[in-house]
């Protein structure tokens, strides 16, 4: 998907009007945050997802599969 959208002026700030289609893609709704990060590609990436958050499950994940017998001893 290729789509052109035009900077403008909100309040002293600068931003760019997303099509609802687009939002509906991206599953975002008035008021959500969204996240710039960046793409392999040199670009940005816009994302509903924490990249932190995620990185964080990630690390979380594995520290429960490496330690997942202490864990089921201390769930008793």
């Amino acid at each position: 998907m290729s789509l052109k959208v035009k900077a403008r002026a909100v309040g002293n700030s600068t931003g760019f009007i997303i099509p609802e289609a687009v939002l509906e893609r991206l599953h975002i709704h008035r008021g959500d945050e969204v996240f710039l990060t960046d793409a392999p590609d040199g670009g940005l990436r816009i994302t509903p997802y924490d990249p932190e958050f995620e990185r964080q499950l990630t690390a979380a994940q594995e520290i429960m599969h490496r330690r997942r017998n202490a864990l089921r001893a201390l769930a008793k």
